[in-house]
């Protein structure tokens, strides 16, 4: 495993869209692997593939379970987002921009339909702050950042 090299906004392959996984390979199985670690390594909650400079339709998050607050990784191979409810708007930043908050209106209820790291298809409904980051990592795939959907200015937070 090896943690991979962040790019952040600018840089033109976050502009670009992915392209669907076929079949899963070593390759794949140890970018999934380096996508967790890079994630970890920088405090993330999501990552996309693009994120790493890859075009692939993949991403990785681990929002933590809610009531254990253990640690739950998910894989999302070539995701597709069935259904959506309800509107949330919350402060939402990105490891390719870094420091930067801005409020960012999501559904709060939504329907992924995706493969896993074994290729098995899945469909999981998720609310919250999982929902928020299933949206926001899905627009990575189609070259969309968070600051394209912010309802308010991009604030920066500087780290204590």
């Amino acid at each position: 495993m090896g943690i991979r090299t962040i790019r952040e906004m600018g840089d033109d392959i976050l502009r670009k869209h992915s392209k669907p996984i076929k079949e899963m390979t070593p390759r794949i199985r140890q970018l999934i692997a380096d996508m967790f670690e890079t994630m970890y390594d920088d405090n993330g909650v999501g990552l996309a593939a693009p994120q790493v400079g890859i075009l692939k339709r993949l991403f990785v998050i681990d929002c933590g379970d809610p009531e254990t607050l253990e640690p739950r990784p998910y894989v999302f191979i070539n995701p597709e987002i069935l259904e959506t409810r309800g509107e949330v708007t919350d402060s939402e930043g990105c490891l390719s921009i870094p420091g930067r908050f801005a409020p960012v209106p999501r559904p709060e209820w939504v329907k992924v339909r995706a493969l896993d790291k074994d290729m098995k298809e899945f469909t999981l409904e998720a609310e919250g702050l999982l929902a928020r980051c299933i949206c926001h990592e899905n627009d990575h795939l189609d070259g969309i950042l968070y600051v394209d959907k912010a309802t308010g200015p991009v604030e920066y937070v500087k780290e204590e």
